[in-house]
C-alpha cells in the first residue's frame, strides 16, 4: 500500500508527507482493532486529497467510514465513540469546516474527562489541512492553530516533514487525550529522506518536545509546519551573509516546548517567531509571554521580531494572496531587524 517513491543511500528512503500520514494510519488501525477513520470520502473516494489511498481496500468499511457531509453528525458520532473505547481518527476535508462540529471539539472531546471527575476519556484525533492552500479564498485559506492551544483539555500538533508527521501522528492515536493534528496541504507532496527506523510500527516521536533542525548563535527562528521550510530557505540564505540562524521545528504547539526555545535564546539572545496564522493572540504572541515571563527575557539582547500571516480576509487573487502570507524574504528582513 505505501509507495515509497525511491531508495536512496543505505539505510534512508523518500516518500511525501501524505504518504507518510497514510502510512501511519495504517499501522495504527492495523495495530488497534478499536482504530477507525472517520469522514467524508476517506473511503471509496481514497480521500479528498488522497491521503488515505488504499486503506478501504485494505480495511474494509467498518474501518475505514465514508460520512455525508455533515461534520457535526459525524464528530458528535465519534465523539461518542471514543467515550465507549473507540479510537477514531476523525479527518475533516479541510479545518475550516471543522468549525462545524467545533462544539463537539471544544465543549465535549477537549472537557468530557475533567468535566466527569476522570470517569470519560476521549482518546480521539482530529486531523485534516489546515492553513492557507492556493488561490480558495477566505473561507478556506485560515491558520486555527491559535485557536485549538487555546483549549484545555486538547493537545495540538503542527507537523513539518514525514518524520514529524509519522512520528506524531502514530503518538497522538495512541494518546488517552483529544489531540488536534494540522497538516498542510502544500506539504502533502513534499518528498523527504526518511531513515529506516521512522518507518518502523513503533516508531513514536514524543508529544511536548520541538525539534532543533538547525543549529545556530546568532539568531533563533521559531517555526511550525509550512513555515520551517520557508525558515530554513532563509537560514540557509542569511549563511551566505555570515549570519548564523538557529531553526526550531516546535512540531507541538500545545504542550509547548517552552524548555528547548529558552535555551536556544540563552545561546543566541535575539528571536523571529514566525507562523502563517494572525499576529494577534497567535503562536508568536504567546512565545514572547513565556519569554517576558521567565528568565529568557535577560537573555535577550534585542525586541522579539514576528512574522505573521497579514490581518485580513485572506484574498483569492494570486497576487494578492501572495502578499498575505510570510515567505522567505520576510523572514530574511525580520532576523535582519532582530540583529541591528
Amino acid at each position: 500500500m505505501l509507495r515509497i517513491v525511491h531508495k536512496l543511500r543505505s539505510g534512508f528512503a523518500k516518500m511525501t508527507v501524505r504518504e507518510a500520514i497514510n502510512s501511519a494510519m495504517a499501522q495504527e488501525i492495523e495495530r488497534d482493532p478499536n482504530v477507525f477513520l472517520i469522514g467524508e470520502e476517506v473511503g471509496q473516494y481514497q480521500g479528498a486529497y488522497k491521503v488515505s489511498k488504499g486503506l478501504y481496500d485494505r480495511f474494509g468499511k467498518n474501518r475505514i467510514w465514508d460520512t455525508p457531509i455533515t461534520e457535526a453528525g459525524f464528530t458528535g458520532l465519534s465523539v461518542g465513540a471514543s467515550m465507549y473505547g473507540l479510537k477514531p481518527i476523525v479527518e475533516f476535508m479541510t479545518f475550516n469546516f471543522a468549525m462545524q462540529a467545533i462544539d463537539h471539539v471544544i465543549n465535549s472531546a477537549a472537557k468530557l474527562h475533567y468535566m466527569s471527575a476522570g470517569g470519560l476519556r476521549t482518546s480521539i484525533v482530529f486531523r485534516g489541512i489546515n492553513g492557507a492552500a492556493a488561490a480558495v479564498a477566505a473561507q478556506h485559506s485560515q491558520c486555527f492553530a491559535a485557536w485549538y492551544s487555546q483549549v484545555p483539555g486538547l493537545i495540538v500538533l503542527s507537523p513539518f516533514d514525514c518524520d514529524d508527521a509519522r512520528g506524531l501522528l502514530k503518538s497522538a492515536v495512541r494518546d488517552p487525550n483529544p489531540v488536534v493534528f494540522l497538516e498542510n496541504e502544500i506539504m502533502y507532496n513534499e518528498a523527504f529522506e526518511v531513515p529506516d527506523n521512522v518507518m518502523d510500527k513503533d516508531y513514536l516521536i514524543p508529544i511536548g518536545k520541538a525539534k532543533i533542525m538547525r543549529e545556530g548563535k546568532d539568531v533563533t527562528i521559531v517555526a511550525f509546519s509550512k513555515m520551517v521550510k520557508f525558515s530554513m530557505l532563509a537560514a540557509a540564505e542569511l549563511e551566505r551573509e555570515g549570519i548564523s540562524c538557529e531553526v526550531i521545528n516546535l512540531r507541538t504547539l500545545k504542550p509547548l516546548d517552552r524548555n528547548t526555545i529558552i535555551e536556544s535564546i540563552k545561546k543566541t539572545h535575539r528571536v523571529v517567531t514566525v507562523e502563517e496564522g494572525w499576529g494577534q493572540c497567535g503562536i508568536g504572541a504567546e512565545i514572547c509571554s513565556v519569554i517576558n515571563e521567565t528568565n529568557a527575557f535577560f537573555h535577550l539582547d534585542a525586541p522579539v521580531v514576528r512574522v505573521t500571516g497579514a490581518d485580513i480576509p485572506t484574498p483569492y487573487a494570486f497576487n494578492l494572496e501572495e502578499l498575505s502570507f510570510p515567505k522567505t524574504h520576510n523572514i530574511v528582513e525580520a532576523v535582519k531587524l532582530a540583529l541591528k
